[in-house]
């Protein structure tokens, strides 16, 4: 027995091979732009005209849809978050990998014991055994019923290591499904907006289009009088055209978000069924919680899965290397072999107890290259993270920087707007007045209209990129919610 203590006390002492993981290192950087971020935004008069004001925090805002103080939006996301497919896959490859793990644990963690019974017929040649003076027995049946017990110590922690990697998978599926809720909720919100733009792009446009018909009516009957060349003609007949030709690519814009809105819902585009949300019932948040790069680091989903694919890379090579040193398995077992099965009950009558020691000496270079190939998906693993870290601080630096010239830009759209609107004021006094024609009041119409639909698109993106910044900065679910699969 006493090879038995020494290798259980070995195993007991033993340490595991191969490099323990350490957490990469973070950006240590305080900034995601080059140049100095603005403290706020410029403002502007009107819907999502507000100025935005970018302060530090401690952590992602949690459930950051609901800043728009919209129900109707909210509404939206939590459906998605009921019923996506997507995630029912991600929690479905959560709760597998969650299995695998279980299921190598105890296959390592405990000793396998198998029962056998069995039954066989058999006959005996005596002469084959060098024994000929005795006559042959006849043919018989051996039953045999035994116990068998086998363990592999993990002297040098390779079994160690390969549950190190299936929890590391555990952690990446954990983070994937995360990370498809942010996802998710980015894209509901992004094409809710887009949607509600489409819908007032689409109203404008066709105010723009009635009021140059009306303007090129009174063109044709100009021309029919001499008033005017038949060129004007065909240029307002140009100009309408054209205006008419934005509306079916509007439409078909307006169709596919309703289509991808529908997907995003869990159903069918042709189960289409959701109220409609506007823009002017969307709040424009006023406060942007702005994490360091290092705290997007620890927190982002995306980020946190590759940093657990990099984990489990650098278990896989403890694993390689524990597969070079010598594997210890410990058996024993015992049974009862008998001629007739009434009596396979009577006792034991056969037992083993074992020790298999084995080495690797040559398996002509298989090992040595899995744990050269083991290091190199480290070392891909590594690469992966850094670009998923870069990937990420990209997506925030576009987000402020397009969050801060958004505002520049909605701030010129509504000065456009307000100087449109006073021409058409002036111009509806002058026509009151008998000062301009009505062809004039129409132009200043469509004038102020034209200006409308800008502001429009501005706002849109207002919110979009605002949405943008939110998901990039990786809020989601609380974590006590966002945990559960």
């Amino acid at each position: 027995m006493k090879p038995f203590m020494l290798l259980s006390t070995l195993a007991l002492c033993s340490c595991a091979v191969g490099p323990d993981f350490h957490l990469p290192v973070v950006p240590d950087i305080q900034t995601y732009t080059h140049e100095t971020q603005a403290a706020t935004t410029v403002a502007a008069d009107g819907m999502a005209g507000a100025s935005q004001a970018f302060v530090a925090a401690q952590h992602a805002t949690p459930m950051w849809w609901t800043q728009f103080h919209c129900d109707a939006l909210n509404r939206l996301v939590d459906q998605a978050l009921q019923h996506s497919p997507t995630l029912t896959q991600a929690r479905a490859k959560l709760v597998e990998a969650r299995e695998n793990y279980i299921a190598q644990a105890g296959a390592t963690a405990f000793p396998s014991i198998d029962a056998t019974l069995s039954g066989v017929r058999q006959q005996i040649d005596l002469a084959a055994l060098g024994i000929s003076s005795v006559p042959n027995p006849g043919p018989f049946t051996l039953y045999n019923a035994s116990v068998s017990v086998s363990y592999a110590l993990d002297i040098f922690g390779g079994n160690r290591r390969m549950l190190e990697a299936l929890m590391a998978q555990v952690d990446y599926q954990s983070f994937e499904l995360e990370a498809a809720r942010l996802t998710l909720a980015g894209n509901v919100v992004s094409t809710a907006v887009r949607r509600a733009s489409l819908q007032q792009q689409i109203a404008l446009t066709q105010r723009i289009v009635e009021a140059q018909a009306r303007q090129l009516e009174i063109t044709e009957a100009r021309f029919a009088v001499g008033g005017v060349s038949q060129l004007d003609v065909h240029s307002q007949q140009t100009l309408l055209a054209q205006t008419r030709a934005s509306l079916p690519a509007l439409a078909t814009q307006l169709a596919q978000a309703d289509h991808q809105l529908a997907i995003l819902l869990g159903v069918a585009p042709s189960q289409i069924d959701f109220e409609d949300l506007s823009l002017d019932s969307l709040y424009l948040p006023q406060t942007l919680p702005l994490i360091l790069p290092s705290t997007l680091a620890r927190e982002r989903p995306d980020i946190r899965a590759s940093e657990a694919l990099l984990h489990q890379a650098s278990a896989n090579i403890g694993v390689a290397t524990a597969n070079l040193y010598p594997q210890f398995v410990i058996s024993a077992g015992a049974g009862s072999d008998r001629v007739r099965i009434a009596d396979i009950v009577s006792g034991l009558n056969i037992w083993n107890a074992g020790l298999t020691l084995t080495q690797p000496i040559f398996h002509g270079g298989e090992l040595r290259a899995k744990k050269r190939s083991a290091q190199a998906a480290y070392d891909a693993a590594l690469a992966d993270y850094q670009q998923t870290v870069l990937q990420a601080l990209q997506q925030v630096a576009d987000a402020l920087k397009a969050l801060e010239n958004d505002a520049q830009a909605l701030q010129a759209r509504n000065e456009a707007t307000q100087q449109a609107q006073a021409s058409l004021n002036i111009a509806h006094a002058q026509y009151l007045a008998g000062g301009v024609s009505q062809f004039s009041l129409l132009d200043a119409q469509r004038q102020a209209w034209q200006s409308a639909l800008d502001r429009t698109r501005a706002q849109a993106d207002r919110f979009a990129d605002t949405a943008a910044l939110f998901q990039s900065l990786g809020g989601g679910l609380p974590s006590a919610t966002a945990t559960a699969p």
